[in-house]
């Protein structure tokens, strides 16, 4: 049977598989204006605002990936006691995605990312966000929640964005629990720190993130990418690293050998959110029976989508076997 044919079926079948994300939580905030001036004050363009939007970022952009896809999704992670917090949790909800497992920490702000543009031109980004570990106390308190959800759960999602969620006790804590009930963590990375990451099924680093963790200077072939990957598998001693490689598409690698799948697209735009969509379209596909390869096909066709569009994108499985017709 085909990729084409199986997807079909799967559609055809309507399944949905429960994904936990558990993740980096925060909004993007984008203010919209026009400057035709300078200020009289200081040698900065003076915007005269028209409009202001909110949308999920960090791991939200996973979150919708996945609802797009279809998936029934629980989210995890931790916000302020503040309005940011009610607004994510909102969002959230208005789209269907099950947010009992967020916990509320009173001693930071809900992450938020504040974008100034002037038409097309981003002049200023404020950032809102405390990026200390959390308390042992409220530690203890989101591993007592996320005990039920990743039961249910068919597979789990790390999604780290390094604001202070994952840190090592923590994150050696929720991939232990998982395994104990025999759940598959996938990773999507930040940092250097991979010993962090021991005992997850699967990891999927861009480029330069392996570069970075493995101590090497560049990575500019399949054969780097496999040597860089012999410190990440000693540090993690994971089954699987995919490596986004933007313009030539992505590498699976085991310990045993690595396949390279050229990039599917055509067009490219923007590639924000390319590697959101990459982890939830291989978390989807895997989560319904497919094997990893099969999963990193289809999320090589799913990034194709997304770059065609501006800004962070979703696509959807029909596009995807649309895609795959081509």
């Amino acid at each position: 049977m085909s990729l084409k044919d199986k997807v079909l079926s799967i559609q055809a079948s309507q399944k949905k598989p429960s994904i936990l994300v558990i993740g980096d939580l925060m909004i993007d905030h984008y203010i919209w204006g026009n400057a035709t001036r300078l200020s009289p004050e200081a040698p900065v363009p003076v915007v005269n605002v028209k409009t202001e939007s909110t949308t999920l970022g960090g791991a939200g952009n996973v979150v919708q990936n996945l609802v797009a896809f279809g998936a029934n999704v629980t989210v995890a992670g931790v916000t302020g006691d503040d309005a940011g917090s009610v607004e994510l949790i909102d969002i959230l909800e208005k789209e269907g995605v099950k947010t009992d497992t967020i916990i509320k920490d009173n001693s930071r702000p809900t992450t938020i990312k504040t974008r100034v543009l002037a038409g097309s031109h981003q002049l200023v980004r404020i950032d809102r966000e405390v990026t200390d570990s959390l308390s042992t106390e409220l530690e203890n308190e989101f591993i007592d929640k996320l005990s039920g959800s990743i039961d249910s759960a068919d597979i789990i999602i790390l999604s780290d964005y390094n604001k202070g969620l994952f840190a090592p006790s923590l994150t050696q804590r929720l991939i232990k629990l998982a395994n104990d009930h025999q759940k598959k963590v996938i990773i999507d990375p930040k940092g250097l720190n991979y010993e962090k990451y021991k005992g997850a099924w699967l990891i999927k680093p861009n480029r330069k993130e392996l570069a970075e963790a493995a101590k090497t200077e560049k990575i500019s072939n399949i054969n780097d990418v496999q040597n860089a990957a012999k410190t990440i598998f000693a540090q993690t001693g994971t089954s699987y690293l995919i490596v986004t490689l933007s313009e030539e598409g992505m590498a699976i690698v085991t310990e045993e050998g690595s396949k390279l799948l050229p990039v599917k697209a055509t067009e490219v735009f923007d590639v924000t959110g390319a590697g959101d969509t990459v982890i939830a379209t291989i978390a989807y596909f895997v989560a319904l029976g497919l094997a990893v390869e099969e999963a990193c096909e289809l999320a090589n066709h799913a990034a194709a989508i997304v770059i065609r569009h501006v800004g962070s994108a979703t696509t959807t499985v029909e596009e995807v076997i649309g895609s795959l017709g081509h």
